[in-house]
């Protein structure tokens, strides 16, 4: 039966029918047909998508102009469509500047600056152009104004998809009302379905951006949404850093080698990447050496062999003496060294021959020099018993005791058949060339001897052996042969990533800190309790970044179901793909329970009434699409992600214990409160006697401070005792209607309108009392308040 394929080329002139068909397509064009991939797949969802891209350009043009933003949201209804407008205060965007900005997709500043940013690939807004003039047919309109021009530029433009370029219907210039900043107004078919989401965008963004105001108006507010900022401390800037050597491709690492203006791999490595100096060099290049040249095994000196005899032999047409006395030395220097690889062993020829040289005034020239160090090496190596009972302690170390001596000598010896048949006299050798070596021998031995060696004890061989070979001191090859030499280019790659670097710099990256990550979370929601971690900078493929987590409990947060994630990568929330995100899943396996929130069935999202934020802040950070809505599931971000939120966990985890012993304290005083009174009337009743004082007795029992005040002709005393175990400093102020006179020491009086303030800050240790004092008038009125120790632990009577 004929195939489908074997037909194929029946017909004459089809590769070039289909050849003519086939044509070059712009980024423009592409996304124009997958405009889902950047997040803009629904009306709803294109709109919160739109308002995300124009903001987040909006912060970024303020930021690094110095500038604290204020960023206004305003969408209309327009016919059948949905009008949105987006203004800042930035620096503006010059005329020229305009066009490729809002109308060329790909076209922006940050894609090769290794430093944090929001958007970096120059293709959110151009594609918020691009969405709207799709599906309105209408063009994109900005304003923009540069600091200290007269007067603003204004441009009506949509791209051309064919030649992704922009293509301008109107621009001229025009007055407007900011001093500077920028405008743009799109029109485009949307609903607000996503309410909630963009809602969410928006107080999201202002709680990772606490410098930031917006103001968002939308049909159906009574009343703008306004969201002021928390601090005037712009985000710290950042610099530009250059790549890391652990995060380097192969096909980058060439071409980084075809365009560096460095003719050696010393001055390359430390011109190019960044955290690496002369040491860190050298220590890439040794490892270089050891996949380019390979490494020399290394052999003890035996105790039997006539070096110095063999050395003597080896020199020809020199005086006795000095033949003598070099051949003396180096066998002198030989027997000093625990173990010698041959250049290491040139190395010393060459040296004692310098000092020959130099003692006797004669020429000991390269062919003497080759001659020795032959002679002494075959002295040293010739013979596979001696390397054989070199290897046999190392073999015998490495593997494990219940190997009997036979099987260790078997395999010692059958390695050092190895190296004395080697294609290499010198004995240098690769890793992999070495692992060969060990795996075959160790075949052999089990054949012969019917023996076992596993794995393990074949890799502990290899690795015993490996620490004795020695990096070879070649010349390593210049630039433009490791850039022309694949093979090259990928040891030198794997040499780099070998070598322990420090991690990159972090000034190149902006985290919210601590500090503002709570500000944020407490200008945005009314909460108990607030936390917030930074973490220490981490690397993950060269990329440094920086992890920070908050959460915020309580209050007016709603306790109706799951906690509410907060999602941002480089001060951006992340609305939509939750489910798929990293750090939900992180959120998800951490055992909520010991932290105090239910979690039902031990995993999953915990349910209460708590916020948590999770910060991801990078140089590169590692998204699921290009709609940037989600994290990659990367370890090292994930473990980052879970310290961050298990230190302010354990935040919450102490104020939930300390609140639950509150609880319980408040309920055992409210029945001791009950109870004490009750039983003094019937120890009264029973025994005929007085009521029993019980002042003072409820703040014993309970361990309490207690403050009791007292009047007594004209003075009024404020007696502070302590029967916790712990010193307590208080805030205590009595309020008084008429004017105190002879006010005891330490204390402030501060007149408010009629009222006085009487207040003392005393520090009171355990099981001490402090007495407070001052004198007043008759017919006075007295108010306390007792600050700095919680109101469970304190027992006010006044």
């Amino acid at each position: 039966m004929t195939s489908f394929q074997s037909t194929l080329g029946e017909d004459a002139g089809i590769a070039e029918e289909l050849a003519e068909s086939q044509r070059a397509i712009s980024i423009a064009e592409f996304f124009e047909k997958n405009k889902h991939m950047l997040g803009f797949d629904s009306g709803a969802r294109g709109l919160v998508t739109a308002v995300k891209e124009a903001v987040d350009n909006a912060l970024d043009a303020t930021e690094e102009a110095g500038i604290a933003p204020d960023v206004y949201v305003e969408i209309t209804e327009a016919g059948d469509y949905y009008r949105l407008v987006v203004e800042d205060n930035g620096p503006g965007i010059t005329r020229e500047q305009i066009p490729k900005v809002f109308g060329k997709l790909l076209y922006g500043s940050r894609f090769h600056k290794r430093e944090q940013n929001r958007g970096q690939q120059g293709i959110g807004i151009s594609a918020a152009v691009l969405y709207s003039q799709l599906t309105s047919g209408k063009p994109a309109k900005i304003t923009s104004r540069t600091q200290g021009s007269a007067d603003a530029q204004y441009f009506e433009l949509i791209v051309d998809t064919d030649s992704n370029e922009p293509e301008i219907d109107a621009a001229t210039t025009t007055s407007w009302d900011r001093p500077h900043g920028t405008r743009i107004e799109l029109e485009m078919e949307a609903n607000m379905r996503a309410r909630s989401q963009l809602h969410d965008y928006i107080k999201h963004t202002a709680v990772v951006n606490p410098h930031a105001r917006f103001e968002l108006r939308e049909p159906g507010l009574d009343e703008p949404l306004k969201f002021e900022r928390a601090t005037d401390q712009l985000p710290e800037e950042t610099e530009e850093i250059r790549p890391h050597p652990h995060g380097v491709e192969l096909g980058t690492l060439i071409k980084m080698l075809s365009a560096t203006d460095s003719y050696s791999i010393s001055g390359f490595l430390q011109e190019e990447f960044t955290r690496v100096g002369q040491k860190t060099s050298d220590k890439v290049i040794d490892n270089f050496r050891d996949r380019h040249y390979g490494r020399e095994m290394s052999w003890t000196t035996p105790e039997d062999a006539d070096l110095e005899g063999v050395v003597e032999e080896a020199v020809a047409n020199k005086s006795a003496a000095a033949t003598d006395w070099f051949a003396d030395r180096v066998t002198e220097t030989l027997a000093d060294r625990e173990r010698t690889a041959h250049h290491e062993l040139a190395a010393v020829v060459g040296t004692v021959a310098d000092d020959t040289e130099a003692e006797f005034d004669e020429t000991f020239g390269e062919t003497v020099r080759e001659n020795a160090v032959e002679a002494a090496w075959d002295a040293l190596t010739g013979e596979t018993e001696r390397l054989t009972t070199d290897l046999h302690a190392v073999v015998d170390d490495a593997t494990s005791t219940r190997k009997d001596d036979a099987t260790v000598r078997g395999l010692a010896e059958r390695i050092a058949d190895k190296f004395v048949a080697g294609d290499d006299p010198r004995h240098r050798l690769a890793r992999d060339t070495l692992d060969d070596y060990v795996a075959r021998s160790a075949d052999r031995v089990e054949e012969a001897l019917d023996a076992t060696l596993g794995e393990t004890a074949r890799e502990n061989v290899a690795d015993a052996v490996w620490t004795l070979t020695r990096t070879v001191p070649d010349d390593p090859p210049r630039i433009r042969d490791v850039a022309d030499d694949r093979d090259t280019a990928s040891e030198l790659l794997e040499a780099m990533r070998e070598t322990d670097i420090l991690a990159p710099p972090t000034d190149c990256l902006s985290p919210i800190t601590a500090e503002l990550v709570e500000a944020g979370l407490r200008k945005e929601y009314d909460a108990d309790f607030y936390a917030a971690a930074t973490r220490d900078a981490d690397v993950h493929g060269g990329d440094p970044f920086i992890v920070e987590a908050g959460i915020a409990y309580g209050g007016e947060i709603p306790n109706d179901g799951s906690v509410d994630v907060l999602r941002f990568a480089n001060r951006v929330p992340l609305v939509y793909q939750r489910g798929a995100c990293a750090t939900t899943d992180v959120v998800k396996s951490i055992g909520w329970r010991n932290y105090g929130l239910d979690q039902s069935g031990g995993s999953g999202l915990p349910s209460g009434p708590a916020v948590v934020t999770v910060h991801v802040a990078s140089t590169n950070v590692p998204f699921t699409s290009e709609s940037k809505d989600a994290l990659a599931n990367v370890p090292e971000i994930e473990d980052e992600i879970e310290l961050a939120i298990r230190e302010a966990a354990r935040e919450l985890k102490s104020y939930l214990n300390r609140r639950r012993s509150l609880q319980k304290r408040r309920r055992k005083q409210e029945v001791l409160g009950d109870i004490l009174p009750r039983m003094a009337d019937k120890v009264s009743e029973v025994t005929g006697r007085d009521r029993p004082n019980i002042d003072g007795a409820l703040a014993r029992i309970m361990n309490n401070v207690s403050v009791e005040r007292t009047v007594e002709a004209g003075t009024v005393t404020l007696t502070v005792e302590n029967h916790s175990d712990r010193s307590e400093d208080l805030d205590v102020t009595d309020i008084v209607s008429v004017e105190p006179t002879r006010v005891s020491d330490g204390a402030s009086v501060i007149d408010m309108e009629g009222e006085w303030f009487v207040q003392w800050s005393p520090s009171v240790s355990a099981g001490e009392t402090a007495t407070l004092t001052y004198e007043v008038g008759t017919d006075a009125e007295f108010d306390l308040d007792v600050d700095g120790v919680e109101a469970e632990k304190l027992t006010v009577n006044a």
